[in-house]
């Protein structure tokens, strides 16, 4: 079955009961077993080892990602804390994309680097980078593309190849473009990673991540941390994702080809230096992400001319988008990484991986893509 179909059916069946075609919210911590011999006989014990309707969204997911299991996660740092946890030990060192979300910065450089976990940043976009940074004791290889906030891309299968060769588990996070665009684990990845929080809700409503496994025997080590650290989805954040993951390729296809709109008006504005979009021919990864991806996504950055004061002041004055830090939605929403998103990073690093202080974030949301030019027009008439 095609994506579409399976964006809707996958995971899913009419409740047996009441023929619900929505399967239910099991707001339940217990479950009765029929009699001793036949425990867990029917899959479910306590909702911190597994919820019926988490179940329903987790085996969705692993049918759109092609993996053979998916664990859900309360948050998205939470699918990313499990993951490191699944596959690091103390002596242990892990290879981390130098462009990754302020969060996962923040784990890898603040909390579990004083548990003995040695953590190297490395250009992901460049292969060779990732090889030289490889050392007996690298466990994992935990690559963002496109990067957040810069939209750097890295070839998965090359890296891939790397992980392989060293023994180590690849891990993707492939939050910016869904599997509806891009299949990291068809790509040679271990596991693919997500914060549901965006684009899967994709309406502002949930936060939520999820974890894809290639092979059982990741899978387990995901399970395993997943039970003991009690960090499960809700049930009631698994029903509303399914309900968004529903419409994921129709919000995708109408946002990145609104973002391409905006990019193109952007690129030609006199009053923007740069702008990033992986679409745009000017765009340095231009190929390598029409060969590894099926689309081009909805974010992208940009740079006012008059430097960060500039920015704020276009931040501040523009209309029918939202200054917030979510992205993915179906509003269209503006950041400033510097500032917001990435604030915990340090300056020195920042500057070393492309974070200006100019960048402003942008996610494309569904409204009118006339009416988010016109206001992106009229926001930098006033800088």
């Amino acid at each position: 079955m095609g994506f579409r179909t399976r964006q809707i059916h996958a995971g899913v069946t009419p409740d047996p009961i009441t023929g619900s075609i929505l399967t239910p919210i099991y707001q339940s911590t217990t479950y009765v077993q029929p009699s001793v011999d036949e425990y867990l006989s029917k899959g479910f014990t306590y909702s911190r080892s597994g919820n019926p309707t988490v179940k329903a969204l987790e085996n969705k997911i692993a049918d759109l990602e092609g993996g053979v299991d998916c664990a859900c996660f309360g948050t998205g740092m939470s699918a990313v804390l499990a993951t490191m946890l699944a596959f690091l030990e103390a002596g242990a060192h892990a290879i981390v994309s130098d462009v990754a979300y302020g969060g996962t910065y923040r784990l890898s450089t603040k909390i579990l680097s004083r548990f003995g976990i040695d953590y190297t940043f490395a250009d992901t976009a460049d292969p060779d980078a990732v090889a030289a940074a490889v050392r007996d004791n690298t466990k994992l290889i935990f690559t963002e593309t496109p990067a957040n906030p810069t939209m750097k891309c890295s070839d998965i299968a090359a890296i891939s190849e790397i992980a392989t060769k060293a023994g180590a588990v690849h891990v993707v996070d492939n939050t910016f473009l869904t599997p509806y665009y891009q299949l990291p684990l068809d790509l040679g990845a271990d596991i693919s990673l997500h914060s549901t929080t965006k684009y899967m809700d994709g309406h502002n409503a949930t936060v939520g991540g999820a974890v894809v496994s290639k092979t059982d025997e990741h899978a387990e080590a995901v399970r395993f941390i997943q039970n003991s650290t009690g960090t499960i989805m809700s049930p009631q954040v698994a029903w509303l994702t399914l309900q968004g993951c529903k419409t994921l390729s129709v919000r995708m296809d109408y946002q990145s080809a609104s973002a391409m709109a905006i990019a193109e008006f952007l690129e030609a504005h006199p009053k923007v230096e740069q702008v990033a979009y992986p679409g745009l021919e000017s765009f340095a990864q231009h190929e390598l992400s029409k060969r590894q991806a099926s689309g081009f996504g909805a974010m992208l950055w940009f740079e006012v001319t008059g430097g960060v004061a500039a920015g704020k002041k276009l931040m501040d004055n523009i209309k029918v988008w939202s200054l917030a830090e979510n992205l993915g939605s179906v509003e269209s929403l503006i950041t400033h990484p510097v500032t917001m998103t990435h604030a915990d990073v340090e300056p020195a690093e920042r500057a070393r991986v492309g974070i200006i202080d100019g960048l402003v974030r942008a996610s494309v949301g569904l409204e009118d893509t006339e009416d988010l030019i016109d206001a992106l027009a009229a926001a930098l008439d006033q800088v």
